[in-house]
This record gives structure tokens, C-alpha cells and sequence, in this order.
């Protein structure tokens, strides 16, 4: 396998590029001087705006996402944001490349196998009510939703927006809730950590999972909500013995979990556990969020002062960490003294046929 040498993150104003990207986007669009080429270039650590002005735009009758091309570029800065001015470029097969592929999708850090055992071992030692337990289970083993999970982004580009995003958010929206629970023992544990585990089911089919992580049909027409209570119905009707009610609050569960009808949730929540879903979920996305921001591509933290963030309105600063006090080794164990038999110790334990020692044993 070859890797990359020089990543999105590498670029700066001025370098001169010949190097391997997928795209993300690619638009034909029209100028004075003829048709050019808008294209989004990817790896794994970031995106860049790039073109190809005409006449060299006319090599290329089709462009899309997917691709992989091989470009030669100048990096320029246009309304302070860099972009590549590509003089040649050819689209090339990755496997005939021999590209290794994980450079140019952003992955989780844990590998999403791992997350989902987690995940599973989990609901396990938490479930008590077999119905909550046959419900998760059967779900989970579904083969179809079981791929579509294990590759899922968490988002298309705020938060978790990576392979394995969707599986990271959601082990960590189990975790607060169970957190939560226990901090409220008056809440329903049980339902509040299967509502975590489906709460956005649906992601796993509105987004292509691919390097582009678009919009799918379904994902545009219906959104996550729709499709996750469409893909856990039949599995609500096939659990033996659960009561209607505690179905219907799964539902309210998850279609409320946006908190807010102006970010897209059907209702407001209306349960004390539905209101601790939303509060998680949003926590956790906004934490991710800011730790992306204050977070380079390779995982050293940012110091200092983050660009401006447009998603949350606000500059994110990288405060000093309180030191650790480092720990004292610890002490050495104590050899213990060795004793000689007391007198006539040896005749004794000779007749019980027990070796003497010279110390304790």
C-alpha cells in the first residue's frame, strides 16, 4: 500500500502540489472565459476548494464524487480561504494505485468493531427487561443494519462526521444517560438507554457512507427522525410481550431528542427522560465539536485560540490544564524475618511428616 506524503492539512499558501486526493465535489460551471471545473479535493484530514480553469477543463467530460485523482497545483488564498489552481490531473483507480484507502476517509479512533462490542457488552450488563434486551439484540443483529451502523457517519460535517461517528456518539449518549439515571434514580433507566442506542438509527441510511458523505434520497425527503422510526417499527411489533405504552415512549423518545421544532424535532419533549435524551445528545455533539475545533488533524491539541467557529458563533480557546501531581513510587514490600525452629520444633514436624522451613512460608 502507498501513503499519502502530503495532506489537505500540510497545505499552505504558495506550495506547489503533485499529489493523490479523492473527490468530494465536482461541478461544471461556466465563465467568460469558458467552462471550468469547481472541485472539493479530500483526504483524511481535511477538505480544499480547487479548479481547473479552461482550456484544461476540457479533458474531462465527467467528473464525481468517489473519484480519485492525481493533480498538479499551485495553492493560492481567495477571500482568505485556500484553494488549488490545478495545471494537470488525471483520474486514477485506487486500486491499481495500490492508495491505501483509510487515507482519505476520516475514521473514529477506536475502530467502529470495537465500538459496537462495547456497545453490545454495555446493553448486557444494563438490560434487565427482557423485551428491551430482545429488542436491542435483534436489531443489532440485523445484517443490514449492522453494516450500515459499523461505516455510519455521526454527521455530515458538524460533529462525529466520520467513519464510526455514529457509533461513537451513540456509546457515548448511553454512557451520560446511564450517568444521569443514576444521579436521578426516579427516571426509567431501562427505556431512557434503549432510546440512546436508536435515537439516531436513522443516520445510519440519511448519509451516503462513503468519501463525499452526502444527503441519500431517503436522508433528504424524510430525515433521520422519519427513517429511524420507519427501520424500528417492524422490530417494535416482533417483541413478544411489550407493553404499548413503554413502545410509545420509546417513540416520543426519539422523535423529541432534537428538544426544539425549529432544529427539526416533530415535538418538544414532554417526559423527564426525554428531556435528559436531548440534553446528552446535545452535550455530547457540542463537546465533540469544540474538541475538533481544538484539535489538529494528526490529535495534537490547538494552544490558544481557535479560528472563528461558525457553526457555534464563537472563538474556542485552549485553556491551561491544572497540573497532576506526579505519584510517589511505591514502597518496596518488606522482606519478612526469617525464624529458626524452636527447640524441639523439628522432631515435631518430622513426625507429622512435614518439612521444617527456615522461615515463614
Amino acid at each position: 500500500m502507498k501513503h499519502k506524503k502530503t495532506y489537505v492539512r500540510d497545505l499552505d499558501e504558495g506550495n506547489s502540489i503533485s499529489e493523490v486526493f479523492a473527490l468530494s465535489k465536482a461541478q461544471r460551471k461556466e465563465a467568460k472565459n469558458g467552462p471550468y471545473w469547481q472541485l472539493t479535493l479530500t483526504d483524511r484530514t481535511g477538505n480544499i476548494e480547487a479548479r481547473i480553469w479552461f482550456p484544461q477543463s476540457q479533458q474531462f467530460d465527467a467528473l464525481q464524487p468517489e473519484q480519485f485523482v492525481a493533480v498538479n497545483g499551485q495553492v493560492a488564498s481567495f477571500k482568505d480561504q485556500l484553494q488549488m489552481n490545478i495545471s494537470d490531473m488525471a483520474v486514477i483507480d485506487p486500486s491499481e494505485a495500490g492508495l491505501d484507502l483509510t487515507d482519505f476517509v476520516p475514521s473514529s479512533a477506536i475502530p467502529p468493531e470495537e465500538l459496537l462490542q462495547d456497545m453490545e457488552e454495555f446493553l448486557h450488563a444494563e438490560l434487565t427487561f427482557k423485551p428491551w434486551k430482545t429488542l436491542c439484540k435483534s436489531v443489532l443483529h440485523d445484517e443490514h443494519i449492522r453494516a450500515s451502523i459499523l461505516s455510519a457517519p455521526g454527521a455530515k460535517a458538524i460533529h462525529h462526521a466520520y467513519a464510526g461517528g455514529l457509533l461513537e456518539h451513540t456509546l457515548a449518549i448511553m454512557r451520560i444517560c446511564k450517568a444521569l439515571s443514576e444521579l436521578y434514580p426516579q427516571v426509567d433507566k431501562e427505556i431512557l438507554l434503549v432510546a440512546a442506542l436508536f435515537h439516531d438509527l436513522g443516520k445510519a441510511f440519511e448519509l451516503s457512507h462513503g468519501i463525499s458523505r452526502e444527503y441519500t434520497d431517503a436522508g433528504r425527503l424524510l430525515g433521520h427522525i422519519q427513517i429511524g422510526l420507519e427501520v424500528l417499527e417492524p422490530f417494535l411489533r416482533k417483541t413478544k410481550d411489550l407493553p404499548e405504552d413503554l413502545a410509545m415512549h420509546l417513540k416520543h423518545l426519539i422523535i423529541a431528542h432534537h428538544g426544539e421544532l425549529a432544529f427539526g424535532s416533530p415535538c418538544l419533549p414532554q417526559t423527564v427522560e426525554a428531556f435528559i435524551l436531548h440534553y446528552a445528545d446535545n452535550l455530547d455533539a457540542k463537546i465533540n465539536t469544540v474538541h475538533g475545533a481544538l484539535t489538529a488533524p494528526d490529535g495534537e491539541e490547538v494552544s490558544g485560540w481557535s479560528e472563528y467557529h461558525r457553526t457555534l458563533g464563537r472563538y474556542l480557546y485552549q485553556p491551561m490544564r491544572t497540573p497532576v501531581p506526579a505519584r510517589a513510587p511505591e514502597p518496596e514490600p518488606k522482606t519478612p524475618k526469617k525464624t529458626a525452629p524452636r527447640s524441639g520444633e523439628s522432631s515435631l514436624l518430622k513426625a507429622m511428616g512435614i518439612t521444617a522451613t527456615s522461615g515463614n512460608s
